[in-house]
């Protein structure tokens, strides 16, 4: 529910690829008025259209219509492209701006945007999400929300609209902090599934009898069941995540550890296991579908893989 002076605010999204679209779509179908910026695939921005959105031309454009503008890109480097570039979010910032940031982003990146706007009136948000494009679609996102608590406060009811799970985090960039780490948590747990998975598909294992044994053992996790699904049906749509963004993530989640001497061992091997997908040509491929590369490149078979 939004109430009338909240109902009122204009609302930018760029991004509205996997996770982004559902966002977006959730927040228009709640009543918010919603202005898109253009993506290279038109799809998601033209069903965005038909369901009355409008579209901006750059960022500047957007940030010039909107209160409030909602980001869901590829990398921190993206995000510092809209905010700082020549037709970028800040050449037009002006006071009551609030930019909301939900790319997977360095916190550090996070908290320089947010002073640079800060120092024209305006403010930010880091809200990265969680769970899948599915429960983006549904609008039952996880997400996990850093910033200025009375900023925090004024885009809630926007964030409510695709997200029932919601976690304040704290100050600026401790969002994008804890999703690093939970996320680091995720891809380790998928390195090591892959890795497994990539094994009994070599040995000529029954996956079905070895879905039966972990699902009730100590070996089994959400990644598990997800990678599961695709080696027995053939369904990666359950995580539309790319093996580049494992890297990426896990880079991130690095640059955060490593200072004072941190332990990253366990990163830098799963980084390791992504990197031979991404070497051998798989980096738009789902993480799925990583037992699948992994057993290929060992054994040189020709197991079947999505087309993307």
């Amino acid at each position: 529910m939004t109430d009338s002076k909240t109902h009122l605010k204009k609302i930018g999204y760029m991004g509205v690829g996997f996770m982004g679209h559902g966002a977006a779509k959730n927040i228009l179908q709640k009543g918010f008025p919603l202005t898109v910026l253009g993506h290279k695939s038109r799809a998601p921005i033209d069903d965005l259209l038909q369901r009355g959105a409008q579209e901006a031309r750059t960022p500047a454009d957007l940030a010039s219509r909107s209160d409030i503008v909602f980001m869901c890109l590829p990398s921190s480097g993206h995000v510092e492209e809209a905010v700082f570039g020549e037709s970028g979010f800040l050449s037009v910032a002006k006071p009551g701006f609030v930019l909301v940031d939900s790319t997977t982003s360095e916190p550090e990146s996070t908290r320089r945007i947010g002073a640079a706007l800060r120092a024209k009136g305006a403010d930010m948000v880091d809200a990265p999400f969680g769970r899948t494009p599915k429960e983006a679609e549904l609008g039952t996102l996880s997400t996990f929300v850093g910033g200025h608590p009375e900023t925090v406060q004024s885009v809630m009811p926007v964030i409510s609209t695709y997200a029932n799970t919601i976690v304040e985090t704290g100050e600026l960039g401790t969002g994008h902090t804890i999703k690093l780490l939970n996320n680091f948590l995720a891809l380790a747990t998928s390195a090591v599934v892959g890795e497994a998975l990539s094994t009994a598909l070599r040995l000529g294992l029954d996956m079905r009898i070895l879905k039966e044994v972990v699902d009730s053992a100590g070996g089994n996790s959400v990644m598990f069941q997800r990678f599961m699904r695709w080696t027995l049906d053939g369904d990666d749509s359950d995580f539309k995540a790319m093996m580049s963004i494992a890297v990426k993530d896990l880079q991130y989640y690095r640059r955060i550890a490593e200072p004072n001497g941190g332990i990253t061992n366990l990163a830098d091997a799963a980084t390791q296991v992504y990197q031979i997908a991404n070497h051998l040509g798989h980096e738009r491929q789902f993480m799925p579908v990583l037992p699948t590369i992994l057993a290929n490149f060992v054994d040189g078979k020709n197991r079947p893989l999505p087309d993307r």
